[in-house]
């Protein structure tokens, strides 16, 4: 019989018992081969395509794959990237090496107003993150990801409310493209940061850069929903000295609050509550792959332990709602009622699944 363990969790101060044993599994073989195959069609996807032979960098497919994918690695005995992590590497680099050569993901006269400088921010965002989570894995700096956090910087925003942040792409859709989501692509830019060594934090212009973004959280943390803050919370994590102990905590507990009989997250009920959807259907209310398994992996990133109750919960529901046949999560769009038979109506099901891979190995 496995030994009653004892988790102690400072920063947010409860004691929790449980049995090493009793932590759920999940299909992880399964997952990675459904994770695999959605980055190759997302790469592959003529609406994806962009000039330079490149391809976008999508929020919802290819963002939570490059930083969820390779917790899967060592435990389906892999050594080196899958494929399709590996294409997009290489895409991600080629289009910070050709930066001034490449145009935006999105243009104005297509898209309308302002759409070029959007995308130019929220591009080299999603860069940072994603070449320097990389290299915290590897244990080296790249020249790729300094310039990346590089073209970052440069087009961080100086003056106003928004100093601070970056400007980020908004076509009206939740999570990542609302009205809101301005603080997500910050919160995005600090883990980026946080993910870069000592050394290149400690330039005077670089710790100019990072006061003036935690300025901008400090001004506009609290007025933002819960899901907003706990992409603060999980950026914590990597770059201290960004939100305080105490408002460490009240993100933490309102996010325990929030927790379902079931063990998992409604998604709608962790944004904005006057979030209307464009087909006037009603909100889902019930628990969802994308809210479960982000929320449980960013409170583990914060300190909860995965013995602990409300983990052992939520890691449950995510190993009994996993597709057996294709190895996903589901999860539904926050935006409408989409065709199931349709690839975009899996966009959500990719980023649960994405982030369900860290939630089940921490680190």
């Amino acid at each position: 019989m496995a030994s009653l363990l004892r988790i102690t969790v400072a920063a947010i101060g409860v004691v929790v018992w449980a049995r090493a044993a009793d932590l759920p599994s999940w299909d992880a073989k399964n997952a990675a081969k459904y994770l695999d195959s959605r980055a190759a069609w997302w790469s592959s996807w003529p609406r994806a395509a962009r000039d330079h032979e490149t391809f976008c960098i999508s929020c919802h497919t290819a963002l939570p794959y490059a930083l969820g994918r390779p917790a899967l690695r060592a435990g389906n005995g892999e050594t080196q990237p899958a494929g399709p992590e590996q294409q997009i590497l290489l895409n991600i680099r080629k289009r910070v090496e050709m930066w001034s050569e490449v145009q935006p993901f999105y243009n104005d006269a297509q898209h309308g107003a302002g759409k070029s400088t959007e995308a130019r921010a929220t591009e080299a965002v999603m860069e940072a993150v994603i070449l320097t989570s990389y290299d915290q894995r590897s244990g080296q700096f790249t020249e790729q990801s300094r310039q990346a956090l590089d073209n970052m910087l440069a087009l961080q925003i100086s003056t106003g409310d928004n100093a601070g942040s970056w400007t980020w792409l908004n076509f009206h859709n939740q999570p990542w493209e609302a009205p809101d989501s301005w603080f997500w692509g910050a919160a995005l830019g600090a883990a980026a940061l946080g993910n870069a060594p000592q050394q290149y934090r400690s330039q005077p212009k670089v710790r100019e850069d990072i006061a003036l973004l935690c300025e901008y959280f400090a001004r506009q943390e609290r007025s933002q929903p819960l899901l907003n803050r706990l992409g603060l919370l999980w950026a914590s994590t990597r770059l201290p000295g960004i939100l305080s102990a105490d408002r460490k905590n009240n993100i933490v507990q309102e996010a325990l609050s929030k927790q379902r009989e079931d063990g998992g997250w409604s998604a709608s009920s962790l944004i904005d509550p006057e979030w209307k959807r464009r087909d006037s259907t009603p909100a889902e209310i019930g628990s969802d792959g994308y809210a479960t398994a982000w929320t449980a992996y960013v409170l583990e990133a914060a300190g909860l332990r995965p013995t602990s109750p409300e983990i052992i919960r939520a890691l449950g529901w995510l190993s009994a709602h996993q597709d057996k046949e294709t190895g996903r999560i589901p999860a539904e769009s926050l935006n409408k009622r989409r065709d199931p038979a349709t690839e975009p109506a899996l966009f959500m099901s990719d980023a649960a699944t994405a982030y369900a891979a860290l939630a089940f190995n921490p680190r």
